[in-house]
């Protein structure tokens, strides 16, 4: 057999074994190291196999993801999300729809200092879905607000998909994480207002509620002020440079640990929950890391990425109608797979090509990360969707109504992001 062929059956048998159900990590590493031993022999794929999970994980750009992680769980343990969505409420709710447009707002806001959709939406969605139903806003409608603002968290700097990219990549993760700040502002943007005209053509969904008092605002900002703060001084130190993003990391864990400690928000109970947590989420990353990273060198010795290269490139289509073809591929990817296994699975093959094609590769991350995001919604998998139905209580075909015009709303953003480039790359451009 040809070692293309061979890549073709290893892929295979790892989407067997996810169908299974089998850690993304652990199918990777299996395939990889079997491959490797047929194609080479066996003992050199023992050899990587006792090596390369140790020097794939010791980098020290790996410290920034526990990090971030940390920095995000510290302030969801602080219950911050109700006094985010209250703020955001108090500017938006007299709009029709405002509520589920706070809910995004709110969303994008934790998001700042947060890398993770899944803490992102089960931080604001056991907070705004309730109240949203108290007003009488569809249910299905509030929690598909919660769960298309969820899937900010991967976007939004920061995020610790970005930093897996840039990780499996070797692009700079401190230009990944500046590029995702205007594209993340302008998708947020985009989903208000796709709430906003559901709420409008469909009246009933989203009844007017009470207008919030002007002085509200201003109490609401007080309890919130430190989520800014936090984000300027860790991203705003990268964007300066300032910090490296293992630094910002660092200064935004610390910042948010010295705000919840000194407002009494944080117990010793909390405290050590979020440790846990971040450590636990952590391992199943740096396994996923390993994983991607013998997945990629298997796929390098089978030639495949440089095949499908020279496929594409012997088809004589333009550049753009590529991106468009691999956005569709992600879009079905996604409503069936988990999006950090697409992510780690196909980011070795397809990245070779975007750069062949002459695309710059802070851009292609930026834009992986978007495609991933239907995939949060979409069924039968729409991770955010079962989330926020488990949360709440919403029936899940209710929640798969409701984000539809989110899911919508997104393609729209994705599109944007693929025409205009500069979106993504105005910023870091501008970096020092």
């Amino acid at each position: 057999m040809t070692s293309e062929i061979i890549g073709l059956i290893g892929i295979v048998a790892m989407l067997v074994l996810l169908a299974l159900k089998v850690p993304v990590g652990i199918a990777m590493i299996v395939v990889s190291a079997a491959g490797y031993g047929y194609i080479v022999r066996p003992s050199a794929a023992l050899a990587r196999l006792g090596s390369d999970p140790f020097t794939s994980v010791t980098s020290y750009a790996f410290s920034v993801i526990p990090l971030f992680i940390l920095m995000g769980l510290f302030l969801a343990n602080a219950k911050l999300g109700s006094d985010l969505f209250t703020f955001v409420n108090a500017l938006l709710g007299r709009l029709r729809g405002g509520m589920a447009m706070a809910t995004i707002g709110a969303s994008a806001l934790f998001s700042s200092v947060c890398g993770s959709s899944i803490a992102t939406a089960s931080t604001i969605a056991t907070v705004t879905v309730p109240e949203m139903r108290k007003y009488h806003y569809h249910e299905g409608f509030a929690a598909g607000a919660a769960a298309a603002g969820g899937t900010l968290g991967i976007l939004i700097p920061p995020s610790a998909a970005l930093v897996l990219y840039g990780i499996l990549t070797e692009e700079p993760i401190g230009k990944l994480l500046i590029a995702g700040l205007l594209p993340g502002i302008m998708t947020a943007v985009i989903l208000m207002i796709a709430a906003y005209l559901v709420a409008f053509f469909k009246p009933h969904l989203a009844p007017l509620g009470t207008a919030t008092e002007r002085p509200a605002i201003l109490p609401a900002l007080r309890k919130t002020w430190a989520i800014p703060a936090i984000f300027g001084t860790s991203i705003g130190g990268i964007y300066g440079g300032i910090f490296t993003p293992t630094e910002a990391g660092a200064v935004g864990a610390f910042l948010s640990l010295v705000f919840t400690g000194i407002t009494g928000r944080l117990s010793w109970a909390s405290f050590v929950g979020a440790c846990h947590q971040t450590a636990r989420v952590t391992a199943v990353i740096f396994l996923i890391v390993v994983g991607g990273k013998m997945f990629g060198y298997f796929l390098t010795i089978t030639r495949i990425p440089l095949a499908i290269t020279s496929s594409i490139a012997a088809l004589d289509i333009s550049p753009l109608a590529v991106i468009f073809v691999l956005f569709a591929l992600y879009f079905v990817m996604g409503a069936l797979m988990d999006e950090i296994a697409i992510l780690v699975i196909m980011t070795p093959i397809v990245y070779p090509l975007i750069t062949k094609l002459g695309y710059d590769g802070v851009w292609f991350g930026v834009l992986t990360i978007m495609m991933l995001l239907t995939g949060l919604l979409t069924p039968p998998v729409g991770l955010l969707s079962f989330i926020v139905s488990g949360l709440t209580g919403v029936p899940l075909n209710k929640v798969y109504a409701g984000v539809t015009p989110f899911w919508l709303a997104l393609i729209v953003a994705i599109s944007l992001v693929i025409i205009f480039p500069e979106i993504v790359l105005f910023l870091p451009r501008l970096m020092k």
